[in-house]
C-alpha cells in the first residue's frame, strides 16, 4: 500500500511519510531566504519594499510610541524583525524623534547620533557592514 501524496511547502509532491522533516526544513529555508533577501545593500535604498516585511506593520502604532518601561515591549517587537537594520537606518538618517524604530528608543537613537556625528548615511553604514560573501550566497 502506498502512502497518500502531499504537496509540501516547497512545491514538491511527496508521500505523506516523506514530508515530515523535509517540509520543516523547506519551511525554515523559506523563512531564512525571506529574512536574507531584505538584508542586502539594495534593501536599504527602497523603503517601500522593506517596510512591507516589518514585524510591526500590523501592530497598533500607539504601542510603538510609548514612554518608560512600556518601551521594552515595543523594542521586543523588533527583536526578530528581518528589516530591523533598514528601519533603524531610516530613523537615524531622518532624525526621527519619537517612538521605537529599528529596535531603538528615542534616547538610544539620540545617544548614537551624538556618538557618531561622522556617519552621514546610516543606510550606507549598515549596508557596508554586510559580509560580501554572505550577500553573494543570498542572491544565489
Amino acid at each position: 500500500m502506498t502512502a497518500p501524496l502531499r504537496t509540501a511547502s516547497d512545491g514538491v509532491t511527496r508521500t505523506a511519510d516523506q514530508t515530515g522533516s523535509d517540509t520543516r526544513r523547506a519551511d525554515s529555508g523559506v523563512l531564512r531566504r525571506t529574512a536574507q533577501q531584505v538584508t542586502t545593500r539594495e534593501s536599504f535604498s527602497n523603503r517601500g519594499e522593506w517596510v512591507t516585511q516589518a514585524h510591526c506593520r500590523n501592530v497598533d502604532p500607539e504601542e510603538l510610541f510609548v514612554r518608560g518601561a512600556a518601551q521594552r515591549k515595543a523594542v521586543a517587537i523588533c527583536r526578530h524583525c528581518p528589516v530591523v537594520l533598514q528601519c533603524r537606518a531610516d530613523a537615524l538618517d531622518n532624525n526621527v524623534e519619537f517612538g521605537v524604530w529599528g529596535g531603538m528608543t528615542e534616547r538610544q537613537r539620540r545617544a548614537l547620533l551624538r556618538r557618531h556625528p561622522e556617519i552621514t548615511s546610516w543606510a550606507d553604514f549598515f549596508a557596508g557592514q554586510l559580509n560580501p560573501a554572505d550577500e553573494d550566497s543570498r542572491s544565489a
